[in-house]
């Protein structure tokens, strides 16, 4: 059911609150001073890795080990984008990503409705092309074009999935409004405050989102 919420126990609900307060608390770091850079990086990875460590608490059995590693890819792709390269982070995203895609394709929604089927449809190759039409250089935009296809994909599937979409869903499509501005902030948003105002919060949302949804969902009916 959509409203079905993670029941796991009293230390397991305690790791959930601290992984958001370290992911949302991330986004204070845009008005704090100068930080370490090992620091920063540490505290931005911090809220998604201790998600995919809640959903370690909680799997039961495949699936839920799929959305551990699921989170655990985030945050290492939240690590790396900054302390190495964007094209480093990028790989780690599309790693969790593809691992995603297997989570929902394994829990695919058996009778999804038209709208739901059409949306999944068209928001494939709208991703793909905006991804694509944003960087001013055009010598990235195959690249970025590739790895929104894994992005779109995982949204799509994830839309689909027998997790509610009210959480999973809108995180997943959260997380793609994110990418999109990243690939803005490198485009034609490039003097604007907009992309670094939303691009955390829609990110880190969206995650913790698609963490709740299928942890919930999980522990509520596990998958046959």
């Amino acid at each position: 059911m959509e409203s079905e919420r993670p029941t796991g126990g009293t230390s397991a609900n305690l790791v959930l609150m601290l992984a958001l307060v370290a992911g949302l608390s991330f986004y204070a770091s845009n008005w704090l001073g100068q930080i370490p850079e090992p620091a920063l990086w540490a505290w931005k990875g911090a809220g998604v890795a201790v998600l995919a460590f809640w959903a370690a608490l909680n799997a039961r059995a495949l699936d839920g080990w799929l959305i551990a590693l699921v989170m655990a890819a985030g945050a290492t792709g939240d690590v790396l984008i900054d302390a190495v390269s964007l094209e480093a982070g990028a790989i780690a995203f599309l790693v969790g990503h593809l691992i995603a895609m297997l989570l929902y394709w394994r829990n695919i929604r058996p009778s999804p409705s038209s709208s739901q089927l059409i949306l999944a449809i068209v928001l494939v190759p709208a991703v793909i092309w905006i991804a694509w039409s944003l960087p001013a250089d055009r010598d990235a935009a195959p690249g970025v074009a590739l790895y929104s296809a894994g992005l779109a994909l995982m949204a799509a599937l994830a839309w689909i999935s027998r997790f509610p979409r009210y959480r999973t869903g809108i995180g997943a499509m959260l997380f793609v409004a994110s990418d999109l501005l990243i690939f803005a902030r490198i485009g034609p948003l490039e003097q604007s405050m907009l992309p670094g105002l939303l691009i955390w919060p829609l990110y880190f949302l969206g995650q913790a989102m698609i963490a709740v949804g299928v942890v919930g969902t999980l522990r509520a009916k596990p998958a046959d």
